[in-house]
């Protein structure tokens, strides 16, 4: 139990830390909720002397001022809430911002496996539904604490001073409540945990649902996927009921300990009534004063429920801000580099894989050289061609480019080197023009964004748009044709103008007439650049300088087309099984 409250200590203390920026709207808000607070005794303060004196004998200034008195009291209470509710607000929705944009910058230079590891219904849920959780915990949960504890100590003050003896009676139930609040928490931190992963699933069936919508339709997969939402949406649910369990609980279970020491003070009280030890009005006084503490006393309690989900929920945010961003070690820069790359005894093996994805590959690219990767599936192609941009790192030997290891290399230097277009065209839900102008490109004026489009097959198409270069093209290019977001990808790399080239072969799922604009814009592309090309259809790399024939993460061969046709190996068997399957698809 010390672990968690040590643990819990040292995430409160770091969500302030992100309160800080805006200590002075804090402070303010704190000081209005000190008013609220202040003007808790007063009512029951009130009573005492109207009651002992001035409203039996009907007479004294103060029954004529307690209307007045009354209205002001509320006046003030209800105006210091209003600007401590604001205040406090402001401050919750600058945390939250602060805390996205945190992330997101964390997010964004994270390295692939961590994208390979975590669903990005997941990492959505940790935007959307954990960091609103944790602002709970790091303002309005503050707010409670000071206006509810400084209500009690107001009022536990006002007891003390009419009646130690009965006062000291109500406090003997204080350690009872604080054990009973703290066995509550535990188990409101352990479902709100829960539940955020439940939300994370939820929101990753969403995600795929969304995006898989044509799958969904065409194979009929509405009611598999409306189960699978039921599921994930019931366990967010029963989190949510254990959560709420256990938050109802807490309060009554408290409201009850302090009803029995109410009762035993009341009891306590007319025994003193009787021995003429207390007055009317000092008991009224006392009694209300007590009445008026179960409402903060209640406020504390609920209030761990709060704390707890936002403790949970910053548990999750933390976890994403201290992952250890992409490795970049490097210290040298390299300008624009003559395209000579070397494999030099690499291997490498994802986490968990029975089997290294590539085993001790050497191979020397020349500047401006072709070269096809091919081989079935899991040989080692993609893989091989990640390694060069480090989007992984080699396990085993080293990379070099123009004769430096890439290692030492910044990531930003190295990978100003080199351009990427993959079957898997990656666009985003902004402008043509910003698309092709992407990241350090931006600044690209408009006529060479426009040269890289022709040169690209793309001018036509965008001339024919209702704003050209200005349209929107929705989200991942949904509003464009295959061909049309291939050649926009194309576009943009011929805008980069890296000297080397990576192909993840862009024309496998294209009609004949884009295939053919496609196809062309890729010769172009090539043209004097050094070229990987993961190749998926054989006879698009015919014309390869060299083609590298991968198995099992090695490689098995390596020539020209002719040469290896000749070699009656692995290529020539993939090779012939190809045009035999697409001579019997004809």
């Amino acid at each position: 139990m010390a672990d968690i409250s040590t643990t819990s200590l040292q995430l409160y203390l770091r969500l302030l830390r992100y309160v800080r920026p805006y200590a002075g709207q804090f402070a303010f808000s704190v000081f209005a909720l000190i008013v609220v607070a202040a003007t808790e005794p007063a009512f029951p303060a009130l009573l005492k002397p109207l009651l002992d004196g001035n409203f039996i004998h009907r007479q004294g200034p103060l029954l004529e001022w307690l209307p007045l008195l009354i209205i002001a009291i509320f006046l003030v209470r209800g105006l210091a809430s209003l600007l401590s509710g604001y205040a406090a607000g402001w401050v919750a929705n600058k945390v939250v911002m602060d805390l996205r944009n945190e992330m997101f910058a964390k997010l964004i230079r994270l390295p692939t496996h961590y994208y390979d590891n975590h669903t990005t219904g997941g990492l959505v849920s940790k935007f959307t539904f954990d960091v609103q959780q944790v602002t709970g915990a790091a303002t309005s949960v503050v707010n409670v604490l000071v206006k509810d504890t400084l209500a009690i100590v107001g009022l536990l003050g006002w007891l003390f001073w009419l009646n130690w003896k009965l006062t000291l009676v109500s406090l003997a139930v204080g350690p009872l409540v604080v054990l009973v609040v703290r066995g509550f928490s535990s188990r409101l931190r352990a479902m709100s945990r829960g539940a955020q992963g439940a939300m994370g699933d939820l929101n990753h069936v969403l995600e795929e649902s969304i995006g898989c919508h044509r799958v969904v339709k065409v194979f009929g997969g509405q009611e598999y996927e409306a189960r699978r939402f039921d599921a994930g949406g019931n366990r967010v649910r029963r989190f949510n009921m254990k959560a709420a369990l256990a938050a109802a609980a807490n309060v009554p279970f408290v409201q009850l300990i302090a009803a029995v020491a109410l009762a035993i003070i009341v009891y306590l009280a007319t025994k003193q009534a009787s021995a003429n030890e207390i007055s009317v009005g000092g008991f009224v006084s006392f009694l209300t004063a007590m009445l008026l503490l179960l409402a903060p006393l209640k406020h504390l309690t609920g209030v761990s429920e709060t704390l707890q989900r936002g403790l949970a929920a910053a548990e999750s945010v933390f976890a994403l801000i201290d992952e250890a961003p992409e490795v970049d070690a490097g210290t040298g820069e390299i300008a624009r580099a003559r395209g000579e790359v070397e494999y030099l005894d690499v291997g490498f093996s994802y986490p968990g894989a029975t089997r290294a994805a590539l085993d001790r590959v050497s191979l020397n690219i020349s500047p401006g050289e072709r070269i096809a990767l091919v081989g079935a599936s899991g040989a080692g192609k993609t893989t091989l061609a990640n390694l060069l941009p480090r989007f992984y790192g080699p396990t085993q030997g080293k990379i070099l480019l123009d004769g430096l290891d890439i290692a030492t290399l910044k990531l930003a230097s190295l990978r100003a080197n080199i351009a990427l277009v993959s079957q898997d065209v990656v666009l985003f839900n902004d402008t043509v023009a910003a698309n092709i102008a992407y990241g350090r490109l931006a600044a690209t004026s408009r006529a060479d964004v426009a040269a890289a489009a022709q040169a690209a097959h793309a001018m036509q198409f965008i001339l024919d748009m209702p704003l050209g270069f200005d349209t929107l093209i929705g989200e991942n290019g949904v509003r464009l044709s295959g061909g049309q977001r291939q050649r926009l990808a194309i576009a943009r790399a011929f805008l980069k103008n890296a000297p080397v080239l990576i192909l993840d072969e862009a024309t496998s799922a294209l009609d004949s007439e884009s295939e053919r604009h496609v196809q062309e814009a890729l010769e172009t592309l090539m043209r004097g650049r050094t070229t990987l090309v993961i190749a998926h259809r054989l006879s698009t790399i015919e014309r390869a300088d060299r083609i590298v024939v991968l198995d099992c993460g090695r490689i098995a061969e390596l020539g020209r087309h002719d040469e290896l046709l000749a070699r009656e190996g692995i290529y020539a068997r993939l090779y012939r099984l190809q045009y035999s399957r697409q001579d019997a698809a004809g």
